[in-house]
């Protein structure tokens, strides 16, 4: 074994040994830990310093807890987390995600990928995650209002313009962003339009903020059909999920010309064969929000089917998937039905929703592939626009902003397909965008010292 790969196989074996039981973290640092080989090798000094341990610890995690009261008058108590992961580039950026299913490895797994999706937009910012094992499903909007002062209550002390920004993630949208804004104010008796992103565009939100996660990962997708040749026009489309990231990803979609045939939720999937009609499906989560079956009861050719949506691909001969649900949702086996129908190109909208043997089916394949820290890194690139326009005091247009998105995404798809290639793995956007990150990452680390 040469010196860098026993260096990066000690090092792994020390993160599973300190953070045990907690696969999704273990799972994104060994994809990261598969591309670095080839820059050791070429840069055997990121050896040094302890880099990639360094770079594996989160430099802070936060828990705490978060007691609020239902309207029936009961007391329940939720598990508030921050962990901040890296601010080598600047102050920690990334997304509070309420869902039952968060734990400190989930924070941990989240946040680590932060850290080089931010790095790839070239903004200064760095990486970190936070959230609570809260479901807001099925409760009234005063009991979230309660919940999110609550957390707001303890996590304000560890937020600032220079210190951690927060954004939105899965079940914090823009109304929890404002009750937890609301809430900060209080407490601090100062308006810090820059302590949070995502916020209402009358009160120093962006313009497109809530599109450009989706948006991003329809431009990305773009650019990789443009390095072959073709384009999202004319293309059939699958995308799982049917929240924010999927229904702006639908959007883009149709705007650039492809037909989405399908999208899901985690009670089903609908299959529209005449294209989804986004008004109706907007209508359907955001305003009624009813499970996705209802938009199969109100289009004459729409079905509602029980399971995932990927099992569509054969049957429609679609040429484009857009994962935007959540982690780990195509397996091996739904790679291989993927690749075996045809499908053309997959970039993920949502954070590592492919597994890593689902990964590996795609590339031997030829199907072009797109990791999440590259691909969905439209959404944190507005937020820290929006910490611009913030820290100027000034509001951008839509057009404005919509084309420095698009022009963020071309840079990072362009900075993932050049490093890749540098490397010796064209075409490989999984390598390119984990060098990359790493590089920009780790250099900010070594000039600042033993920190």
């Amino acid at each position: 074994m040469s010196p860098h790969s026993a260096h990066i196989a000690r090092v792994y074996d020390q993160i599973i040994a300190r953070n045990p039981g907690e696969r999704e973290f273990h799972q994104a640092v060994e994809e990261v830990f598969e591309s670095l080989h080839l820059v050791l090798e070429k840069h055997p000094e990121y050896m040094d310093s302890s880099v990639l341990e360094r770079m594996c610890e989160p430099e802070r995690q936060i828990i705490f807890r978060v007691p609020w009261t239902a309207d029936d008058g009961a007391v329940h108590i939720n598990r508030g987390f921050r962990v901040q992961f890296n601010s080598a580039l600047g102050p920690y950026k990334g997304g509070l995600r309420f869902h039952p299913d968060v734990l400190l490895g989930t924070m941990k797994f989240l946040s680590f990928e932060q850290v080089f999706k931010n790095s790839l937009t070239g903004l200064p910012i760095g990486g970190g995650k936070g959230g609570s094992d809260f479901d807001p499903k099925g409760r009234s909007e005063t009991e979230i209002m309660r919940f999110c002062q609550s957390f707001m209550t303890e996590a304000y002390r560890h937020l600032g313009d220079t210190v951690d920004v927060p954004a939105g993630d899965i079940g914090v949208g823009r109304r929890e962003i404002g009750f937890l804004f609301g809430q900060h104010k209080r407490i601090t008796n100062r308006y810090e339009a820059g302590v949070i992103t995502g916020k209402g565009t009358t009160w120093g939100g962006s313009l497109l903020r809530p599109e450009a996660t989706g948006y991003g990962t329809v431009y990305f997708t773009e650019h990789m059909l443009r390095s072959r040749g073709e384009s999202v026009d004319g293309r059939r489309v699958i995308v799982s999920g049917s929240g924010n990231v999927a229904i702006h990803a639908i959007e883009k979609v149709q705007e650039l010309g492809g037909t989405v045939i399908a999208a899901s939720d985690s009670a089903g999937c609908v299959h529209d064969p005449d294209g989804i009609d986004l008004e109706l499906l907007r209508e359907v989560k955001e305003h009624r929000r009813e499970r996705i079956s209802a938009y199969a009861e109100a289009r004459p050719r729409a079905r509602h089917i029980d399971g995932a949506v990927w099992s569509l691909a054969a049957e429609e001969s679609a040429d484009i998937a857009l994962p935007c649900a959540t982690q780990n949702e195509i397996d091996g086996d739904a790679a291989r039905a993927l690749a075996e129908a045809g499908i053309r190109a997959v970039a993920e909208g949502a954070n590592m929703p492919c597994t890593p043997e689902a990964v590996d089916v795609f590339q031997e394949a030829g199907v072009l592939f797109a990791p999440g820290k590259a691909a969905n890194a439209g959404g944190v690139a507005v937020s820290a626009l929006e910490m611009q326009q913030n820290a100027s005091r000034d509001s951008w247009t839509a057009e404005y902003t919509d084309e420095r998105l698009a022009e963020t995404m071309e840079h990072i798809h362009t900075l993932c397909a050049s490093t890749a290639e540098e490397y010796g793995v064209a075409g490989d956007y999984v390598a390119g965008a984990n060098i990359a990150g790493f590089l920009r990452v780790a250099d900010a680390m070594l000039a600042q010292g033993v920190i």
